[in-house]
Parts: structure tokens; C-alpha cells; sequence
């Protein structure tokens, strides 16, 4: 609560405001031009396909007819879905804080902030980078008594809970000592990794030489895959909450709080919390989203935060000043009382010079949701985001906020009625994951729950600042990333088809401009589909010798193929080159959207119709955040990682070796007997080789490399004999 004595000054300031929003006026005028450009063309292809004759000898007349018909099907899938993928870019904004303002209207006075980490997997997401993202927060420039940190350990593992007991100890050195000499970023592990060459202060040594302590007992303990006898009875108030039956998906509910740091003057670390919810066989958990809610639910009786961040367990900290850039959004007078969440891009680390795997996703954050904060705010992408408590609890926009008294007075002490709240039976009957908290039934939770929010009449921001305020670790090989992007265009395509679909929840409640920019996300599977029978009908008529486009240079109906071709593909180059990519990386983020296209989204189509046909269920897939020594060094060559046999790379290899065979053939009777081909079908060849060269790090894999990240000769086989196959079935129709 503001305190009397301060209100004087801050009256002073309140006309500053504490965040402006600019626009670049010029470029999207300039970019609205070109998009009608383009537009133009896309109409005049349509018209090309309906109108023109279909030149071809009276044998294949019915087989060609069809194959154009669904090459016109496909084209005005494209130029539709080019039109949804506009509205991204027509009206980008772009904030910018002032938190010296803030500093100066609220210094220390500022709401309480409760910190959520979400952890699911001791071996796939290690306890040592879990508790390093936690210390990076607890370190943040904020009041410490004003902080709490939660870890929510949906594991229920006896390490990450010895983990987190040992990092609150450590805390109480790091938290000092980031803030006396302003470290950043504020991971030990990151931090120190800098310092390598050598230490610049005594008390850096110390610091370092604890932490290496540290992480040797963590990794011994997981190494060994037990907690040691003296760690059991220095914790043993934790440890004592584990049945010995306990497992990863049956057991009680386990609360700890290591460190309370609500009251006293001299409170130098923030309270930090260890949370299990309960989990039974025959209660479902509904994932993260479960996760998400218990943490509410548990965290109002300890602390009760008016603002919560959410942070995957590899999103450490990278710029402690981030919550303060969230509340010069949140707490503006004017502006920040219609925004419910403040949302910052996601981010990585280790990505390649080139980003071999195009996990940055870099015209995304730095373009596409720069003209969603335009449109209405940016989706809720699940981590990084700074929400109100009561937002999110279901408080409709123009409500009357209940303020939550802030002074320190009565807290819960209780631990079994606060265990209570995280049980598995709580939310029986209950409004939770409905109309209150994070939505359930469907694997892009964060995404329903951002756009219902928006429902209710609230706007979200996007904070984009030049040194990124977390970062987190991408996919290091081929199949990991692949199936990531399964789960995210499975759970968009989910919320396509939901009661809160975007196109019929939100009409009435968010703009047209918001809609499409959703559909950006949630068409992704759907669209998996046009891609593939493009590129393989384009190949296929290829091998045949059936012309699909104009001839090259003799047909004024070339004009569109040839301009939406080429300048669609070099404002694509320009806007990657723009957020700070390199020409390379633009190529490999080519090459991922082809993969993802044909495969990842694919399988996620699939995957949603046999959900909604009731054949299966949806299914949480952690990625996993380690890799062996020899794939990370593959990794850091940017060379493709594959090795495993998997359904993704059976498709993928399929359609690579069978581009291959195509081209060959067609080049090989364009030497030995007709030449007009490059006339008739230049546009084809075009396509079938630029498909080829993508595919090369793909043909290395299968025919050429001999390392352990090679394909899986199966696959290889496999994918050779199904090419064939359909190559020769094609030439002999």
C-alpha cells in the first residue's frame, strides 16, 4: 500500500509516464504498398489457374485437370493465409520504460512480486540449472522482503527439493552479492562462466568457490541418484514429507518454505518455496496448467503477490531490472490500468552463430509480436510474462480492483491447510482451470489463457529491451526441435477448434486485426498440408514432364510467379537481416519451416483429428534441456543432429530423397533429349532444385556422414525404397 508521506511527491511525477509507445510510421507505409503488390499478383495467379488452358496431350487430360485443380486449391490456401499473416505487420508498435521514473514515484514502495518456476523431470531438466534459474530471480532488483520464489517440482523429486535447499543457503551469499557490485547476468553458472580468465575481487573468488561446492554436491546427488545422510538430517523437516512409497505421479502434497523473508528490516534474501502438489493415478493433473494453479492458489496464503512471473526452469534471469521494465507498464496511471500481462520474447543462449535449428525464431518476436502489441496485445506464450494476481484469477476489465492488504500483519502458518490448496481434489466442483486461473484441456493452455483474458476486455504488452531480459536453453539436435513444434502446432490447432477459438469466442471482444494474428499460430497444422502437396506435386509433374506454371519469359502469365517468387522471398532476406540475423541463418530458418511444415505440423494435424475423433489423448512432452558431449560439439559445428529413427525423419527423408530423384530425372531428359523443358517447366525446376539444396545437410545425414549423429541406416533404407517406389509408380502412369 502507498504510504502517506510519500503521496506529496509522487504527485510531482505523476504526469511522467512511466512507458511511451512508438510507431515507425514510415516503414509501414512503405510495407502496405508492397503488400498490395503482392496482393495483386496473388489475384492474378488465381486467375491464371481458373482461367488458363491446361496444355497437354488427350491421354493425361483427367489426371492433369486434377492435379491443377489442387494446385489452384493450394494457391488460394497460400494467398489466404498470406492475407492472415499480414495483419502482424500492419500496425507494430514498439514500448519503451522509464525505470528511473518508476524508481523515483515508488522507490522500495512497490507491490509484492511472486516468482513461479515450473519443473517436471530431474534427469531431463537437471536440478543445477533449475536452482540456477531460481537464484538468477531471487537476485532481481527488487526488495527482497517485496519477493518470493516458488519452484513447483511436478516430479515430486527428493533431488530437486536437496537442490533448492542447498541453493537457498547459497542464497544468502548471492543475493548480497549481486546486488553490491550490480552482477549480471544474476546465474551464478552464467556469471561465473564469464569470469573463466579469472576473478577480479577476493570476494568473487569466495563466491565462486562456494557455488563450486555447490554444484558438486547437486551433481554428485544426481550423479549417484541419492541424497546424503547429512543432508537428510540438516533438511530433514523437507525430507520427512516423502512416503516411502512415494513416486513421480503418486504421492502427497510436499510444502517447504526455505527461506522466509516477509518480515524484519533486515531481510536480504527473498522467501523461497518448494511446492509438489499432490498427484494420484486416478486424478488428472491437466500438466503445467495444474502446476500453474496450485502455485496460485498456495502462494495467496503465503505471500499473496499482486504481480506473478512465470519462468520455465531454464529461463534464468538475465537482466535483473526486467520486473522493474514490467511494472512501468503495469503500474502507469494512464495507460497500464488496461494491461493484464506484460509478456517478453523468449529467448536463448546457445544458439549457433547461424541458429542451425531456427529456435530464436527471430522475425517472430522481433517483428510479428511487435504488430500483435499493436493489434491488442501478444499471446500468453507460457513463460516470461509478468501477470496480475487477479487478472488471472478472473477479474473482468472495469471491475473494481480489490486492493490486498500489503502491510506486514497475520500470515497463514498452517502448513497442512495451505497443503490443502495444492491437492488433488481441490478443484473438484471448482471454477479452476475454467473461470479462474490457467485453462485446462489443451496443450497450449498458455495461449487460451492470454486470449480469454483479452475476452474480458483487457489488452497485454510486449517488452522487447536490447539485453534480454531471460534466456533459456533451445533444442541442441534435429528431433527435439521437430517435436516441440509438434506440441505447439497441435495445442494452436486445438485452440483453433475449441470453445475459445479465436474466431468465434473473440468476435465482439477483441479486434479483427487480433483474430488473424492468432490464426497466424493456430493455422500452422492445417497448413501443413497445401506445403506438402506443393512441393511433391510440383516434383512429381516434374519427373513426368507436366508443365505446372507459365513458360519462362515467353508468357506474360509468368510475371506474378516470377514477382511473388522473388519478392516475397527477398522482404523475407531484408526483414531477417533486420532483426539482427545473418544471410546463413536466414537460409537455415528457410530450411526449418520447410521441415516443420512438412512434418511437425503434419503430425500435429494428425494428432488433433484423432484427439477430436477420441483415439487419443492430448499428452505433455518435455524437451528435454542436456545433450551427450559428442552431439554438443556436433551442435556448436552447426552440423544436423539426427540419430534416432522416429516417424518425423521417415517423412523427411522420404520427401528429401524423392525431390532428388526428380530433379536427376528431369535434368537427365533435359540433357539427352528435350531442351524446351527449361521453357515449359523452368519454374518447376526452380522449386524441386531449391527444395534439393535445403536438403542437403539432410542427403549428408543419410548417404555421406558416418559419425553417431548420422540418420539411422533403417530410415535411410526405408526412405530410399518409398521414393523409389513412388517415383516409379508416377512414371509409369
Amino acid at each position: 500500500m502507498m504510504r502517506k508521506g510519500d503521496d506529496r511527491f509522487r504527485a510531482v511525477h505523476e504526469d511522467e509516464p512511466l512507458f511511451i509507445t512508438g510507431r515507425r510510421t514510415g516503414r509501414v507505409i512503405a510495407y502496405r504498398v508492397f503488400s498490395a503488390s503482392v496482393f495483386f499478383c496473388i489475384c492474378w495467379i488465381w486467375l491464371y489457374r481458373v482461367t488458363a488452358p491446361v496444355e497437354v496431350d488427350e491421354n493425361r487430360t483427367g489426371l492433369v485437370r486434377f492435379v491443377w485443380l489442387v494446385m489452384l486449391v493450394t494457391e488460394i490456401w497460400f494467398g489466404l493465409y498470406w492475407i492472415v499473416m499480414q495483419s502482424p505487420r500492419w500496425n507494430p508498435v514498439w514500448r519503451f520504460t522509464f525505470t528511473d521514473r518508476l524508481s523515483r514515484r515508488y522507490g522500495d514502495d512497490l507491490p509484492r512480486l511472486d516468482v513461479f518456476v515450473c519443473t517436471a523431470d530431474p534427469v531431463i531438466e537437471p536440478p543445477l540449472m533449475v536452482v540456477n534459474t531460481v537464484l538468477s530471480v531471487a537476485a532481481l532488483d527488487y526488495p527482497p522482503e517485496k519477493l518470493a520464489v516458488y519452484l513447483s517440482d511436478d516430479g515430486g523429486s527428493e533431488l530437486t527439493f536437496y537442490a533448492l535447499a542447498e541453493a537457498a543457503e547459497f542464497a544468502k551469499v548471492w543475493v548480497p552479492y549481486c546486488k553490491r557490485f550490480y552482477v549480471e547476468p544474476r546465474s551464478p553458472a552464467a556469471y561465473l562462466s564469464c569470469k573463466a580468465s579469472g576473478f577480479d575481487s577476493a570476494e568473487t573468488e569466495e563466491v565462486a568457490r562456494l557455488y563450486k561446492e555447490m554444484a558438486a554436491r547437486i551433481e554428485t546427488a544426481a550423479r549417484l541418484g541419492r541424497i546424503p545422510d547429512e543432508a537428510r538430517l540438516k533438511y530433514g523437516d523437507g525430507f520427512s514429507q516423502w512416503d516411502s512409497d512415494a513416486t513421480r505421479r503418486n504421492h502427497g502434497t510436499i510444502l517447504q518454505i526455505l527461506v522466509d523473508g516477509r518480515k524484519g528490516n533486515t531481510v536480504t534474501v527473498p522467501t523461497l518455496v518448494y511446492l509438489s502438489r499432490e498427484k494420484r493415478p486416478e486424478h488428472h493433473h491437466h500438466f503445467k496448467a495444474g502446476s500453474m494453479n496450485a502455485l496460485i492458489r498456495v502462494s495467496s496464503k503465503i505471500t499473496c503477490g499482486r504481480i506473478i512471473l512465470n519462468l520455465d526452469c531454464d529461463m534464468y534471469s538475465n537482466n535483473s531490472k526486467s520486473a522493474r521494465d514490467a511494472l512501468c507498464i503495469l503500474l502507469d496511471e494512464k495507460e497500464g490500468k488496461k494491461i493484464a500481462f506484460v509478456q517478453f520474447p523468449q529467448c536463448f543462449e546457445n544458439l549457433t552463430k547461424n541458429d542451425l535449428y531456427a529456435s530464436m525464431m527471430r522475425v517472430g518476436y522481433d517483428v510479428e509480436f511487435n504488430g500483435l502489441d499493436g493489434n491488442g496485445g501478444p499471446l500468453y506464450i507460457g513463460t516470461g510474462c509478468f501477470h496480475r494476481r487477479d487478472v488471472i484469477c478472473g477479474r473482468t476489465y472495469g471491475e473494481v480492483e480489490v486492493e490486498e492488504e500489503e502491510e506486514e500483519s497475520e500470515y497463514i502458518s498452517e502448513t497442512e491447510m495451505i497443503k490443502a490448496l495444492a491437492s488433488c481434489t481441490y478443484e473438484e466442483n471448482s471454477q479452476w482451470g475454467k473461470e479462474m486461473g490457467v485453462k485446462y484441456g489443451c496443450p497450449a493452455e498458455d495461449v487460451i489463457t492470454g486470449l480469454e483474458i483479452k475476452c474480458r476486455g483487457w489488452k497485454s504488452a510486449y517488452l522487447n529491451p536490447k539485453k534480454k531480459a531471460f534466456v533459456g536453453v533451445a533444442p541442441t539436435n534435429l528431433h527435439q526441435m521437430l517435436v516441440q513444434q509438434r506440441r505447439w502446432s497441435e495445442g494452436n490447432f486445438q485452440v483453433l477448434l475449441s470453445e475459445y477459438s479465436p474466431v468465434w469466442y473473440g468476435q465482439g471482444k477483441i479486434g479483427l486485426g487480433l483474430i488473424l494474428g492468432y490464426c497466424c499460430y493456430c493455422l500452422w497444422a492445417p497448413s501443413s498440408v497445401p506445403v506438402l502437396l506443393y512441393s511433391v506435386l510440383t516434383s512429381l509433374c516434374l519427373l513426368k514432364g507436366i508443365p505446372l506454371f507459365p513458360k519462362v519469359w515467353s508468357s506474360w502469365w509468368f510475371i506474378p510467379f516470377g514477382y511473388v517468387t522473388v519478392a516475397a522471398n527477398a522482404y523475407s532476406l531484408v526483414e531477417f537481416l533486420w532483426c539482427g540475423g545473418t544471410l546463413r541463418g536466414w537460409w537455415n530458418d528457410q530450411r526449418m519451416w520447410l521441415y516443420r511444415r512438412t512434418s511437425s505440423f503434419l503430425f500435429g494435424l494428425i494428432d488433433t483429428i484423432k484427439k477430436k475423433l477420441g483415439v487419443s489423448e492430448s499428452a505433455f512432452v518435455i524437451t528435454a534441456k542436456v545433450a551427450e558431449e559428442e552431439a554438443a560439439e556436433r551442435y556448436e559445428k552447426e552440423v544436423m543432429e539426427f540419430g534416432v529413427e522416429s516417424p518425423i525423419f521417415l517423412l523427411l527423408g522420404t520427401l528429401g530423397m524423392l525431390n532428388l530423384f526428380c530433379l536427376a530425372t528431369a535434368i537427365m531428359r533435359l540433357v539427352m533429349t528435350s531442351r524446351e523443358d527449361v521453357q515449359t517447366m523452368g519454374l518447376q525446376f526452380v522449386i524441386t532444385g531449391v527444395l534439393v539444396v535445403l536438403n542437403w545437410p539432410l542427403y549428408e545425414g543419410m548417404l555421406l556422414r558416418r559419425d553417431k549423429g548420422k540418420m539411422p541406416m533403417t530410415v535411410t533404407v526405408n526412405s530410399f525404397v518409398l521414393a523409389l517406389s513412388a517415383c516409379t509408380c508416377v512414371a509409369f502412369l
